[in-house]
């Protein structure tokens, strides 16, 4: 709800809402910009590449023809 014409913010009934307050991350806030002073150590590549073989994915049509089944249970 806005506020009066004049009125500095909105207003909710007849008390004055504060505005929300914003954390940043600045020297007010040591905790926030602690957190991001040091990076991770760097993951080599071939560390990243799956070195597990996988089993190939069942078939989610189940080897049916779906267009096919479609058209047979929805023609006029």
């Amino acid at each position: 709800m806005l506020g009066r014409r004049g009125a500095p913010g909105p207003t909710v009934g007849s008390a004055r809402v504060a505005p929300a307050k914003v954390a940043t991350m600045t020297d007010e806030n040591p905790a926030a910009s602690s957190r991001y002073t040091v990076l991770p150590e760097r993951v080599p590549l071939a560390d990243t590449i799956a070195s597990v073989e996988t089993d190939a994915a069942p078939d989610p049509l189940m080897g049916r023809d779906t267009e096919t089944e479609f058209m047979l249970r929805n023609a006029g």
